[in-house]
């Protein structure tokens, strides 16, 4: 199953997009929008997989507006006009979709986007166990079931879900670079968070849900793609 959300300032053009959504078992549309800082928002506070998006859309083109969201996302572009096509492909847009499309065409671009998701997700989960070496012992953990890691001294405090903390002798530069650049951000000199638990982000702080942690303002930068 993968997960989206559309883009558009028609509503009967979503309207279509939710009934195709509904049709097929492979993708599960979350939110329609017609405005695009809502959009915006809601992207960078719940990820999803894929954005079907009108290129058309007020005060800013559906095509600038994706190349500003500066995060992993598919997208299936939504158009009457044929002549973004190739603007749009540059952008490495899963598909392209040409208004009116039959419920046939759609799948077909839903099933591009699936196949594609599909093959990333195998190839992260090679590298989805962080190994490292604490008590005497070689400890691989899930990289889903990080919290958040914390800096002590010459050491690092692994922060793990459903069970105790292991603490390493690291630097929080030197574990950083072991975890999946796109999965996980440093936000203070003490502290790395996996950025998918993220609830809020405050001006000097940020809420996982279960910890409020500070954030540094030489690090602020490093949340840019979320705010």
């Amino acid at each position: 199953m993968i997960t989206a959300v559309a883009i558009d300032d028609e509503p009967l053009a979503l309207k279509v997009i939710e009934t195709f959504c509904e049709a097929i078992s492979d993708i599960q549309l979350e939110r329609t929008f017609t405005n695009l800082t809502n959009a915006k928002k809601y992207i960078n506070k719940f990820p999803v997989d894929v954005i079907f998006l009108d290129i058309e859309m007020p005060n800013i083109n559906g095509i600038d507006f994706y190349a500003s969201l500066g995060k992993p996302v598919k997208v299936i572009f939504t158009t009457a006009y044929d002549e973004y096509a190739v603007e749009g492909f540059n952008l490495n847009a899963t598909d392209y979709l040409l208004k009116p499309f039959s419920l046939e065409r759609f799948t077909e671009a839903v099933s591009r986007a699936k196949k594609s998701i599909d093959l990333e997700r195998s190839q992260e989960n090679t590298t989805s166990i962080l190994s490292i070496r604490a008590d005497y012992k070689l400890h691989r953990i899930p990289i889903g079931q990080i919290l958040y890691l914390e800096a002590m001294d010459d050491y690092v405090k692994i922060h793990i879900q459903d069970q105790k903390s292991l603490v390493t002798r690291s630097t929080m530069k030197g574990i950083l670079e072991k975890l999946p650049k796109t999965q996980f951000a440093r936000i203070h000199k003490s502290y790395i968070v996996p950025l998918h638990n993220i609830k809020s982000i405050g001006a000097q702080e940020l809420d996982l849900g279960y910890a409020k942690l500070p954030i540094g303002n030489s690090y602020k930068k490093n949340l840019d793609a979320l705010s």
